[in-house]
Parts: C-alpha cells; structure tokens; sequence
C-alpha cells in the first residue's frame, strides 16, 4: 500500500492551511514513487547535499520537500514559495541551478533536520 507520511512539522504547517488549500495542495500531489525517476521538471525538482537526495514539488504557491520511503513517501515540509525560495534565492535560475543552490543552503537543511528531530 502506498502511503504519504508527513512529519510532525509537515503535518502541523498542512494544518495551519485552511481545509480548501490543503484538499487543493493534495490534488496536485499526484504520483507514485516509482514515477520518480521521470518527472515533469517544470514542478518537481530534486535538491542534493552530502549525498543525500530529497525532492521539490510546487504545487499552487507551495513548495512541498520530500523523500522516498519504503511504504510511499515522507514529506519534511510545506512551505510557501515566498519563505524559503525567496530566502535563499529569489531570481530568475533556470530549475536545475536553482535546486543546485538550494542543496548547498545550510538554511534549507536545517530546515529539514529541524523537522527530523521532531519526528
């Protein structure tokens, strides 16, 4: 069975979305994990560091982060498009260097380390 996990962050900043932005986020957020090795570039990307691997799906104005895992996928954060990409990098990089800059932003994977102590 395939299941999307969200942490405790995740899940908590799902939860502070009104009910009809979640439903509308989750729609979009359709795919198996074996898709993902071939994907639409133009909304998902996949961000890189120390040889770990997590992927960038947008969705509406959010940015959803996530990882495979053994039964479907672990979301490590929702975020909206003007928190942490206009922090790190808010031009006009094509997708692939913007991914590139955003795996080396020690910002970002506090980001997510945050929401792994938590779990």
């Amino acid at each position: 069975m395939f299941q999307v996990i969200f942490n405790s962050i995740s899940a908590a900043e799902m939860a502070a979305l009104p009910k009809e932005l979640q439903l509308d986020l989750l729609a979009e957020f359709h795919f198996l994990p074996s898709d993902l090795e071939d994907l639409d570039r133009s909304r998902f990307g996949k961000v890189r560091r120390d040889g770990r691997s997590l992927h960038r799906y947008r969705a509406t104005d959010y940015r959803i982060y996530f990882e495979k895992h053994p039964d479907g996928i672990l979301i490590h954060r929702v975020l909206h498009k003007n928190t942490i990409r206009d922090f790190l990098y808010r031009s006009n990089l094509p997708v692939d260097e913007e991914d590139a800059q955003l795996g080396e932003a020690k910002e970002f994977w506090k980001l997510i380390e945050e929401a792994e102590k938590k779990a």
